[in-house]
C-alpha cells in the first residue's frame, strides 16, 4: 500500500536505508540532500519503506504542485525490489497533483502513462577499461583540444573553494539562463560544503598560465559512479581546450576506483555531442509532465 508521508512524519532512518540499498540509489534522494536543495518535500512510501519516491513541491496561488528542483539531476522511485511495478507511483501522483514536472532516474522503467512521459537522454562513460583505452577512443578533436590545452599551459587544481566555482558559473553559464534566485546559489554552496565534508564531493578547477580561473566543476561520488553536477568555463577561454582538459583530468583520476562517469545529462545536441566525443553513450530517462489545471490556471507556471 502506498502512503503519502509528510517530511516531518517520515522515519528518516528507514527512508535513507531504502535509498541507500535501492537498485536506483542516487545521492539526490537522501533526506539531507533534499533538505538543502528543495523548497519543500514529502514522500510516497510503499509498505514499510519497501520503496520510496521523494516529492519536491511548491505552492502558488494556493495550488500545490510538483516541480524540478535545481541541483538534483535524478529523482524518481527508489526500491529494494527489482520486480516492483512502479507505475502505481505515477498513478498516485497524477490523482493527487494537478501539475507535475519531475525528472526520473535511468533505472525507472514505466509501462503506463506514455503521453505524460517525455524521453530525455544523458551520457555515461564506462571507466572499467582504464585510462589508456578510454583515451584511445577519444574523437580526434578531443585529442587536438588536449594538445591545445597543454600548449596554453593549463593546470588542474583539486579541492578549490566552492565560491570560485559559483562565481565562475554566475559570470558565464548563468548569463545565458533565466536569472537564478540567490537561494539557488546558497543551496549549491551548502550542498558542495556538506558533500566535501562527507568526502563524497570534490571540486576540480582549471587555471591558465596567468593563474586565472578558466574552468571548474563540482563532482559527486556515489557507489561506483562519479557525476558532474555543475560546471562552468570562462566563455572567453573556451577555445583553448578548457572543457576537454577538465573532463580528461576527471577521467584520469577516477578510472582506477570507479566504473562510470556520468556527464550530468543533456538532450541538447551540442552538449550531448561533446560528451559522446569521449566515447560516452546515451542512456534514456523520463521527464514526467502533467498539467490537469483548470483552463484559467493552465499558464500559472510560466
Amino acid at each position: 500500500m502506498i502512503k503519502y508521508v509528510k517530511r516531518k512524519d517520515l522515519d528518516i532512518d528507514k527512508y535513507n536505508a531504502c535509498v541507500e540499498n535501492s537498485v536506483q540509489s542516487r545521492i539526490y534522494a537522501f533526506s539531507w540532500y533534499l533538505d538543502i536543495a528543495v523548497d519543500n518535500w514529502d514522500a510516497l512510501v510503499l509498505d514499510n519503506y519497501k520503496a520510496v519516491m521523494p516529492i519536491p513541491w511548491r505552492k502558488k496561488y494556493f495550488i500545490k504542485y510538483v516541480y524540478l528542483p535545481r541541483w538534483t539531476l535524478q529523482l524518481g522511485i527508489f526500491s529494494v525490489d527489482t520486480n516492483l511495478k512502479i507505475d502505481i507511483f505515477l498513478d498516485y501522483i497524477f490523482q493527487n497533483f494537478k501539475f507535475v514536472e519531475l525528472r526520473m532516474n535511468t533505472n525507472n522503467f514505466f509501462k503506463n502513462n506514455p503521453t505524460k512521459r517525455i524521453t530525455r537522454k544523458m551520457q555515461l562513460l564506462s571507466l572499467i577499461d582504464g585510462y589508456n583505452t578510454i583515451y584511445s577512443n577519444y574523437r580526434k578533436d578531443r585529442k587536438k583540444d588536449l594538445q591545445k590545452a597543454n600548449k596554453n599551459l593549463l593546470t588542474a587544481k583539486w579541492g578549490d573553494t566552492p565560491n570560485n566555482l559559483i562565481t565562475l558559473f554566475k559570470n558565464n553559464v548563468a548569463t545565458k539562463m533565466k536569472k537564478l534566485p540567490q537561494k539557488d546559489y546558497d543551496s549549491l554552496l551548502k550542498i558542495i560544503t556538506i558533500c566535501n565534508d562527507k568526502n563524497i564531493g570534490e571540486i576540480l578547477s582549471i587555471y591558465n598560465d596567468n593563474e586565472v580561473l578558466v574552468g571548474a566543476v563540482f563532482l559527486l561520488k556515489h557507489k561506483k559512479t562519479v557525476t558532474k553536477v555543475v560546471s562552468s568555463t570562462d566563455l572567453k577561454e573556451r577555445n583553448k581546450g578548457v572543457n576537454t582538459f577538465m573532463i580528461d583530468k576527471i577521467i584520469n583520476k577516477y578510472q582506477t576506483n570507479f566504473d562510470i562517469f556520468d556527464f550530468g545529462g543533456s538532450s541538447i545536441d551540442s552538449i550531448a555531442k561533446f560528451s559522446r566525443s569521449f566515447n560516452a553513450v546515451d542512456v534514456e530517462y523520463d521527464l514526467i509532465k502533467h498539467n490537469n489545471l483548470p483552463m484559467m490556471f493552465k499558464v500559472f507556471k510560466q
